[in-house]
């Protein structure tokens, strides 16, 4: 009992900053879920934003702290956590859904650096967005089309070190889309999403990015470290080509498989046993 009065005076009182390690992750992990939890049963904007707010102090914190790397929180649906299989990038995301203005995301990039050196932190913010993702061009910080990033895997192509990430998008409410995206980062450290890597049959392009119907479900997943693996998608009936509001998957499978650092498309892929 005196575990959760803390708690709820913590919460009370978080605008005041919060400090990851002034309480216990387990402790920390509960406030981050009662949050998320006021977060989504809240339909009030304003009081939205402050809970946002707040899920920001204890994140940024938490972003800077040493531990991040070693560090993940249990049982929060709402909070992405992926850190890549080299153990270089964390990347924390989440997004925020608000009634009568366009919702948000929020992403950190955290990059482990040398010992004794503190991690170097890219904050991200982008608003929900209807119009499609562009496949051939770059993105950076200041304009990022904003995501959910749920997978990643290191990539070395001509000698520099990237990262391909998978991704969701609910920005649009007619269609949801799924990435495969290139992070990496420039001279300046300065975060750059999209290179040309992707060969879909007719140019290269920057990225590939899928549309499909708001209430349907579409599989794209890492198959191998060098296969990439996604449902077909088609119109549900002749009529609607072309209007992805009305796609959906027809239960073939197609991949970008990597060939000499290009990810070329592969339609009706057998991928069984490939986990």
């Amino acid at each position: 009992m005196k575990r959760k009065i803390f708690i709820l005076i913590f919460i009370s009182s978080i605008s005041a900053g919060t400090v990851f390690g002034q309480i216990s992750p387990i402790e920390t992990s509960q406030l981050l879920e009662k949050l998320f939890g006021r977060l989504v049963n809240n339909y009030d904007d304003s009081e939205r934003i402050k809970i946002n707010d707040s899920i920001t102090l204890i994140i940024d914190s938490y972003a800077a702290s040493d531990t991040v790397f070693n560090h993940r929180f249990n049982n929060l649906k709402y909070l992405g956590q992926i850190t890549s299989p080299d153990s270089l990038l964390k990347i924390i995301t989440w997004n925020l859904v608000l009634g009568s203005s366009p919702g948000r995301y929020l992403c950190y990039f955290i990059r482990k650096q040398e010992p004794g050196m503190k991690n170097r932190i890219t904050r991200l913010k982008s608003f929900y967005k209807d119009e499609p993702l562009i496949t051939d061009t770059v993105y950076t910080g200041s304009n990022w089309y904003g995501a959910l990033y749920y997978d990643i895997k290191p990539f070395i192509s001509e000698n520099k070190q990237s990262w391909i990430l998978l991704g969701i998008d609910y920005g649009n409410p007619s269609v949801s889309r799924k990435i495969i995206d290139v992070l990496s980062f420039d001279s300046r450290d300065s975060v750059i999403f999209g290179r040309k890597f992707f060969d879909p049959g007719e140019r290269i392009r920057f990225r590939a990015v899928f549309e499909y119907a708001s209430n349907g479900m579409m599989s794209l997943r890492f198959s191998s470290d060098s296969l990439i693996v996604f449902d077909h998608l088609v119109p549900f009936s002749p009529a609607f080509k072309d209007d992805r509001q009305y796609y959906g998957p027809d239960y073939s499978l197609d991949a970008y498989s990597l060939v000499k650092g290009i990810w070329k498309l592969k339609i009706n892929v057998d991928a069984r046993n490939k986990e």
